[in-house]
């Protein structure tokens, strides 16, 4: 049984406080255990995402592909010029998910996404950057970015529970569209989402279900527990950088690469049922 906590806070300034009032919890994982195996390799990946970030210098720039530039372009601003910047590291994490492959046919990374919701009272929180499905009009991965604290004089916020809280907005607003489009709403979504605090990605998969949406719209604490799964990257590789460091990049493109196959088993769910662009109805019956 559900008791009342008759939590006000809006989606887009929830804090650990929440989290704890909504029986949710985070587990972290190793990237075996969060990708089911050892990412792999990348060599099917432009190998010009791991040149040197100063393109100033650079006679080969010439020769790069439109997305390794602006990848190395952002990275370096993200990294060395405007590193406090949070639109700059916006604009690096929707560079990156065009360089590993998220924005294929009928998927587009948009910024500054509004997504209607109802927790309990408030209407609409702001994704820093999501993948949209043209077709359907849904959500399919969300993205939180937050400045690293260790450039900056003040302590950055903790992104994971605006991480989770647009995860649930993500549930409400994907089932609305299903609604209206005549398709059964879902009990379940595993709705896959990135942190970038600085240059430093971190990757979830939290599971929102009908309890919980309807427990937050109510001021509600559910009496089934949420358990959202993370996977950082190892601290070990760098402590104070990110991606700037080659080492790191190179670890961090192949926890996305992984993270992309990932996320697509779990965001083709959502858009179950859906006619693509270009398919009649009749071809999906076939």
């Amino acid at each position: 049984m559900a008791n009342s906590i008759r939590s006000e806070t809006s989606a887009r300034n929830w804090s650990a406080s929440d989290l704890l009032a909504h029986n949710i919890t985070v587990q972290c994982q190793s990237a075996p255990d969060f990708f089911g195996s050892e990412p792999g390799s990348i060599d099917h990946i432009d190998p010009d995402l791991l040149l040197p970030t100063d393109l100033s210098f650079s006679s080969t720039t010439a020769n790069l592909s439109d997305d390794a530039y602006r990848f190395l372009a952002h990275l370096y601003l993200a990294s060395h010029e405007h590193p406090c910047q949070k639109s700059t590291i916006v604009d690096l994490s929707r560079s990156i998910l065009d360089a590993t492959g998220f924005c294929e046919r009928d998927i587009v990374s948009k910024r500054d996404h509004d997504i209607p919701h109802t927790f309990c009272g408030y209407r609409t929180t702001r994704a820093d950057v999501c993948l949209f499905h043209f077709t359907s009009h849904s959500i399919l991965l969300v993205v939180q970015v937050e400045c690293d604290e260790t450039t900056t004089n003040s302590e950055s916020a903790d992104p994971v529970p605006q991480v989770i809280a647009e995860a649930i907005a993500t549930f409400q607003y994907n089932n609305r569209k299903r609604a209206a489009s005549g398709l059964p709403i879902l009990d379940t979504m595993t709705v896959p989402c990135i942190s970038m605090v600085g240059t430093k990605p971190t990757f979830y998969l939290v599971p929102v279900t009908s309890q919980l949406s309807t427990c937050v719209i109510s001021g509600l604490h559910p009496s089934h527990p949420t358990v959202v799964q993370c996977c950082p990257l190892p601290s070990q590789l760098s402590v104070f950088k990110g991606m700037e460091v080659l080492d790191y990049r190179r670890t961090a493109l192949q926890y996305f690469d992984a993270f992309r196959d990932l996320a697509r088993v779990n965001w083709t769910k959502f858009i179950d049922g859906y006619v693509k662009i270009g398919q009649s109805v009749s071809d999906t019956k076939a």
